[in-house]
């Protein structure tokens, strides 16, 4: 059994959030204008695999799993925004299925690079930002089309009754127990709505006169996971006549409250969160008595690709861009990690076997002064423009290769960012490949 007070567990699993290991809340305090209401932050991130849609994927498992539906070395399918695929790869790593993530190219390069990292194979699509069940070219559309193949299986989280259960059974609970039945008002976003049908549900059955409340985004927003109300209209899981009120927040309201929590509460807090938290301050009442729970359903670390576009200042500065300080932060948690990387011994074995496609992310001049035989040159910094000259088959083996294993490191995540599931960075690069007497050609 899961010891919560020691937090000593046999596996992942037993972090997943229930009444007895909540998520917590915190109260918001400075951004928040209210004399007498309390607003707080429930902080998904705290889910083991790192945002809300950790407990639809664990339940969406479990209940497959009880209808006997789920075999070991299962091949799931899911069309996702991102977080509910991280979910659902982490947890198939470890009960032993496959995933595969139709999503939207629109998703931030965090998201789609970290999904891959996680093992599931992600097929990048031409689709809007959150997908919409009756596009034909679409996420949605693609996953369905795999499940129809004997060999794979749909969970649905757009349809499941799975989905808003996860709440029921969990978040629904954990806010009871942890305002001690003082709750008022419960505030969510809107994406495939299975947070607030399912938390919503719940309150209600304890008390009646909880207000459930629902935020949703503009049309044409950019704030992955959740919905505009037309996109809504599509989503099997929206039941509004469950809930008290709807409002909309834009994109600009949404991540400048988004930037203001973190500054200013210190709360890492995504876009998403404060898109809810803008529609709870409109929605909640200043009044004595009141305590409202807002879901902030992941961090900010997966949108800084995105933060460029929406808050000030964030662009490129002294050379470097978000994303590229992205990168480095994963250079640096990866380094070494034997999925990502390949010694120079095997790697040499592997290009003397003649099998891998090898790529040289230095400078021309420094290419020319001597490069692994074969290699093609890619500058790190152009190569999107030599998309056309990488291999067609995404499963073919790639060997990325810089002067001594640093840049190739970026160069393996971008490649991989593209699809490629065998692709390496070669530790030491062209320095410890001459320092080993293996042959080099200036060609």
């Amino acid at each position: 059994m899961p010891d919560h007070r020691l937090r000593i567990y046999d596996s992942m699993e037993g972090l997943l959030s229930n009444a007895d290991n909540p998520t917590p809340l915190v109260r918001i305090n400075r951004v928040v204008p209210f004399q007498h209401a309390r607003l707080y932050g429930k902080l998904e991130w705290y889910n083991p695999f790192g945002a809300i849609k950790d407990r639809v994927a664990a339940n969406l498992i479990e209940d497959a799993e009880e209808r006997g539906i789920l075999d070991v070395g299962q091949k799931l399918v899911e069309p996702t925004s991102g977080n509910t695929g991280m979910g659902l790869a982490m947890i198939s790593n470890v009960k032993g299925y496959s995933l595969t993530t139709p999503l939207s190219s629109a998703i931030p390069l965090e998201k789609r690079i970290m999904l891959r990292f996680f093992g599931a194979h992600v097929l990048e699509l031409d689709d809007d930002l959150c997908p919409a069940p009756g596009a034909p070219e679409g996420a949605i559309a693609k996953a369905h089309e795999l499940a129809d193949r004997p060999d794979f299986h749909m969970l649905d989280q757009y349809k499941n009754e799975a989905n808003p259960g996860a709440h029921y059974k969990t978040t629904g609970p954990e806010i009871w127990k942890q305002t001690e039945g003082r709750v008022t008002h419960f505030v969510a976003g809107l994406g495939t709505c299975g947070t607030i049908t399912g938390t919503g549900r719940f309150l209600k059955e304890q008390d009646p006169e909880i207000k459930v409340l629902g935020v949703h985004p503009q049309e044409g927003h950019d704030i992955p996971g959740v919905r505009s109300i037309r996109q809504l209209q599509q989503t099997a899981l929206f039941r509004p006549d469950e809930y008290d009120e709807l409002v909309e927040v834009n994109d600009e309201e949404a991540w400048g409250l988004c930037q203001r929590l973190n500054l200013e509460e210190s709360i890492i807090a995504g876009p998403s969160s404060a898109m809810a938290l803008a529609g709870a301050l409109r929605l909640v009442p200043d009044e004595p008595g009141v305590i409202a729970v807002v879901i902030f359903p992941d961090n900010a670390f997966k949108y800084a690709s995105s933060m460029s576009r929406h808050i000030p200042g964030m662009a490129a500065s002294g050379g470097t861009s978000p994303q590229e300080r992205m990168m480095t932060t994963l250079i640096e948690n990866t380094r070494g990690t034997p999925a990502l990387t390949i010694d120079l011994e095997p790697a040499h074995d592997m290009i003397e076997a003649g099998s891998p496609f090898i790529v040289d992310v230095r400078e021309y001049d420094e290419f020319t002064d001597g490069h692994i035989p074969e290699a093609v040159n890619m500058p790190l910094g152009e190569m999107s423009d030599y998309a056309a000259h990488l291999p067609e088959d995404r499963e073919a083996p790639v060997l990325v290769v810089c002067e001594a294993g640093n840049r190739s490191l970026t160069g393996a995540l971008f490649l991989a960012s593209l699809g490629y599931r065998d692709v390496r960075s070669i530790n030491e690069g062209t320095k410890g490949w001459r320092e080993n007497g293996f042959e080099v050609s200036d060609d």
